[in-house]
């Protein structure tokens, strides 16, 4: 293209890559277009403001949850488009299930392929499917492994069956396998109408190790030319709320859990094996797009179902308040005995309580208290004065106590209690290295999302002196990792030294790569939220005295005890 080429001209072409790749990056846009890699930025990052695009490190992907067709088959391009809300609705709760360097196993289904365009933020996958398509849009991230099953290529152009797939499988044990239907019913289980596809699904499902379906009510009463599996072969049932009530008794009343899907909400029923549930408790989660709040969600659910006493409402406030106000709404209709609300914002949050409380329903806040409300979760100051210490330490090894700047990577509008984490890193810094002058104080109001930081720190760095020593506190692990992106993207990570909150499974990763710039991270370990928070809600709801605030337990994990706290051989398991 002419480097003369508008504003205009540019974001027509890079919204028609998107829609044609799925994905883009930036040197190759800069390349393409004939300008500088600073220009492209500038257009993805004014593309995403307006919502057409979602802006990633390093490039740009399609918005979440609208699945490209222009490389696709004919055939799955037809099908993605029925009903294409509901599929989207079970799509983005299946991706909640997949973490970073999963090995999982996808059919060649449309409702898969939708759950592919929620996973643009997720890395090392390890994807084993018999969908050409499905390969395509996930292989278009560098760190994936897709292996296509061997086989014969089917007339539609979109699958892969036969035998060589066969010998594949039996030499693998994956983790997950998603897979969809043609018909299903309860008594005699899950069809298809082409004999190789059920023979590869019922091939999928033997070689994982947590089965899921994934279909829409239209096909609940339909059946097909050949059955592949039972209802008591699968571990979850993900379908929308067309269900009818006797379909999801029956399939509780078996082994597998239903999960009914919803544009605000998702209702995880737990199996019952006949057993009678007591309470019914409401989970606003923060997000379904960050590791930490699904690894709250996923907890919660598992105590849940041990507890045999709750049935679980979740729905996902998307971290946006206004979602969140209509999300307090949807649960206030279901009729419940609690609700658990994960809201970042402190102000909304409190809105949301009183709006529940006027209801009598008791809350629980989670990390960010609100009003009336008990609480539940990180003791700020202290979690953050113990990697605020350990940065100090770091800095004192690594460079010999010197440095130019502190940058400090906060987020206002969660309010002064999780502010208190960002003043326990500073005392814990100051504590050993004396008072910090302010002007080597650099303070950024960072976005929840990696993402959504990256731009503010790409400038935040970019306008330092070259070859800056700054140690950056951080808010969370996603203000950790997003600095971290940029600092690899342009070219200073060996400047930084970086701690994070939570300890998620992301910066665990980054701490076992060789001369990290990540010195660690004060674990919350959101794995235990849901055994704490079901004894919590248990508690209230039998009457029984609960503390107003209870908190989680802290450590810093860091490179040297990494795999001494979460080991490597374990993290896949996760």
């Amino acid at each position: 293209m002419e480097k003369s080429a508008s504003a205009y001209e540019r974001h027509q072409t890079i919204l028609r890559l998107v829609q044609e790749y799925s994905s883009v990056r930036v040197a190759q846009l800069a390349e393409y277009l004939d300008v500088s890699e600073s220009t492209i930025r500038n257009d993805l990052e004014a593309l995403g403001e307006q919502g057409q695009l979602v802006r990633i490190r390093g490039g740009a992907v399609a918005k979440v949850g609208q699945p490209q067709t222009g490389l696709v088959s004919s055939y799955l391009a037809q099908k993605v488009l029925e009903k294409a809300e509901e599929k989207k609705w079970i799509a983005r709760w299946a991706a909640g299930m997949i973490e970073d360097g999963d090995v999982i196993m996808f059919d060649a289904s449309s409702t898969v392929f939708h759950i592919a365009s929620f996973l643009a933020d997720r890395r090392n996958l390890t994807v084993f499917t018999n969908g050409i398509d499905v390969a395509r849009l996930l292989a278009k991230e560098p760190s994936n492994t897709i292996i296509i099953l061997g086989g014969i290529l089917r007339p539609n152009g979109n699958s892969i069956t036969g035998s060589i797939s066969e010998q594949v499988l039996q030499d693998y044990r994956i983790q997950t396998a998603f897979v969809s239907c043609s018909g299903f019913t309860p008594e005699m289980g899950f069809f298809e109408m082409d004999l190789q596809e059920a023979k590869m699904k019922s091939l999928m499902l033997q070689a994982a190790q947590k089965r899921i379906a994934l279909l829409d009510s239209s096909k609940i009463g339909q059946v097909g030319l050949t059955r592949f599996a039972s209802l008591d072969e699968m571990h979850y049932f993900i379908t929308d709320e067309q269900i009818s009530r006797e379909t999801i008794d029956f399939i509780r009343s078996t082994n597998t859990h239903v999960v009914i899907c919803s544009e605000q909400t998702t209702r995880s029923y737990m199996s019952t094996n006949g057993e009678r549930r007591y309470f019914r408790v409401g989970f606003g989660n923060l997000s379904e797009n960050t590791p930490f709040s699904r690894d709250v969600r996923r907890s919660l659910q598992k105590a849940a179902e041990e507890s045999k006493q709750i049935e679980l409402i979740v729905a996902d406030n998307q971290l946006d308040p206004q979602i969140a106000l209509q999300v307090a709404d949807e649960l206030l209709s279901q009729d419940l005995d609690l609700v658990i609300e994960y809201q970042i914002d402190e102000s909304i949050g409190n809105l949301i309580a009183h709006k529940f409380q006027q209801a009598h329903i008791p809350v629980i806040a989670v990390d960010i208290p609100m009003v009336g409300a008990r609480y539940f979760g990180v003791n700020n100051y202290v979690a953050g004065q113990i990697a605020g210490v350990e940065l100090a330490k770091a800095i004192e090894t690594r460079w010999q106590g010197q440095f130019d700047f502190v940058i400090v990577v906060e987020q206002k509008r969660a309010g002064q209690l999780p502010a208190l984490r960002i003043k326990g890193q500073m005392d814990g810094l100051q504590q050993r290295l004396n008072t910090i002058p302010a002007e080597k104080i650099i303070w950024v109001d960072s976005d929840n999302t990696s993402e959504g930081l990256y731009p503010i720190m790409e400038k935040t760095l970019n306008a330092l002196p070259p070859h800056s020593r700054c140690a950056v506190i951080c808010f969370n692990d996603d203000a950790a990792i997003g600095t971290l992106r940029v600092a690899s993207d342009i070219g200073c990570e060996e400047n930084l030294l970086i701690v994070g909150q939570g300890a998620d499974r992301r910066i665990r990763a980054e701490m076992r790569k060789e001369q990290s710039s990540i010195v660690g991270s004060t674990a919350f370990r959101p794995e235990d939220y849901g055994p704490a928070l079901t004894r919590l809600a248990l508690d209230i709801l039998e009457g029984i005295e609960a503390p107003l605030a209870t908190y989680t337990e802290h450590f810093f994990v860091s490179p040297a005890n990494v795999d001494e706290y979460y080991p490597e051989a374990l993290e896949d398991s996760v």
